[in-house]
């Protein structure tokens, strides 16, 4: 693969990812200044994340905000594909989303995919991928979600209120659509043929618009439901899409649950993070440190830098003397390393006791079936 090659898809990504050219490639739209203007407006506030583009295109969020305008309701859906333990990567639409719910006031759906991920690993077996489910779902409920508003789905188990929305999205969607769509070949097991039905039914789980904030390798599978929607009587499913978060070890590609050395996971102990970022983490520094002091680091290509812009930082002030500071050769790569490390372990400290807070919680969180 070449320099300016890259590759996003729902189950493969890899390469570093020019946006623009994927807006074009995915048909998406860029997210405006217009339309921050908008959601600012409404919200009152101004979301770091939508500040610094880590949100950066959509699919029809101004007709979501324009229902809102009119009084019309709406609610949200996001998930997770329980391959693994939870990464601070798969935070970022999470966090976004309830902000969304909390300024909006809207019920949210939060769909845990184990079967899917039964579909896609020849390694794991449904046991692990529904124990996963299990495990994530405590990572998200630890983010302090209104239990009123907010309902888990895991597939395996809430098949019965999901088959029948599923039933109707996949006699419209047809197998020459999602062969072009995911590149699927004769050795493709229909289960992963058919899976795109099921991530569907919680766009139609209420008889209102859905937003879904989300990664935008997941995109594919809401192009072709954009696509159908109408054919069974339902509206368009809106999208806000976040960047892919880099994997520790360099640009290119994303974190991934699978990749131990590349991962900081929401269960790491502070010892384990300092010990992933100081020999893991890409820097964007000088090869010594009289040369980092004469010529300056990269902090656009700094993996510390990217996830203290991404999620760790959210005052710009301070962001923008970090940045400053390690451009200009103050501040060395350890030193921001070290940084990074205090900001994901006091994170971590809060997130890991609400974590286990959240085991007593999770019934009341847990959809019933219709």
């Amino acid at each position: 693969m070449s320099a300016d090659e890259f590759i996003v898809t729902p189950w493969h990504v890899e390469g570093d990812i020019d946006y623009d050219k994927l807006i074009k490639k995915f048909g998406t739209e860029k997210i405006s200044s217009e339309l921050l203007d908008k959601i600012k407006n409404i919200t009152n506030e101004d979301h770091f994340m939508l500040r610094r583009g880590i949100f950066f295109s959509h699919r029809e969020m101004n007709r979501i905000i324009e229902d809102h305008q009119k009084g019309k309701g709406f609610f949200l859906y996001t998930g997770r594909g329980p391959s693994g333990h939870t990464h601070i990567g798969h935070l970022v639409p999470w966090v976004f989303a309830k902000w969304l719910q909390e300024k909006f006031d809207v019920n949210l759906y939060f769909q845990l995919t184990d079967d899917e991920k039964f579909y896609s690993k020849t390694n794991l077996t449904l046991e692990e991928t529904n124990k996963f489910a299990y495990e994530n779902a405590l990572d998200f409920i630890a983010l302090g979600f209104n239990p009123e508003k907010t309902k888990i789905i895991i597939n395996t188990e809430n098949i019965q209120t999901l088959y029948p929305i599923a039933a109707q999205v996949a006699k419209k969607i047809n197998f020459s659509n999602t062969k072009a769509t995911f590149g699927f070949t004769n050795e493709t097991n229909i289960g992963m043929i058919f899976y795109t039905s099921l991530q569907s039914a919680p766009c139609f789980i209420e008889d209102k618009p859905v937003l879904i904030p989300l990664g935008v390798d997941q995109d594919p599978h809401f192009r072709l439901t954009r696509d159908i929607a109408q054919k069974i009587g339902k509206q368009k499913p809106a999208l806000i899409h976040n960047i892919m978060i880099p994997a520790l070890t360099g640009p290119g590609g994303k974190m991934s649950a699978s990749e131990e050395k590349g991962t900081i996971y929401t269960t790491d102990t502070p010892d384990v993070v300092k010990k992933k970022i100081n020999k893991f983490a890409f820097s964007g520094g000088q090869p010594d440190i009289e040369q980092h002091r004469k010529l300056g680091g990269n902090p656009d290509i700094d993996v510390s830098y990217q996830y203290l812009r991404i999620f760790f930082e959210p005052d710009d002030e301070k962001l923008k003397k970090i940045y400053e500071d390690y451009k200009s050769g103050k501040l060395l790569s350890g030193e921001l390393k070290a940084i990074l490390i205090e900001k994901i372990n006091e994170f971590l400290k809060v997130h890991q006791e609400k974590r286990e807070k959240a085991k007593q919680q999770i019934e009341q969180f847990l959809l019933q079936n219709k």
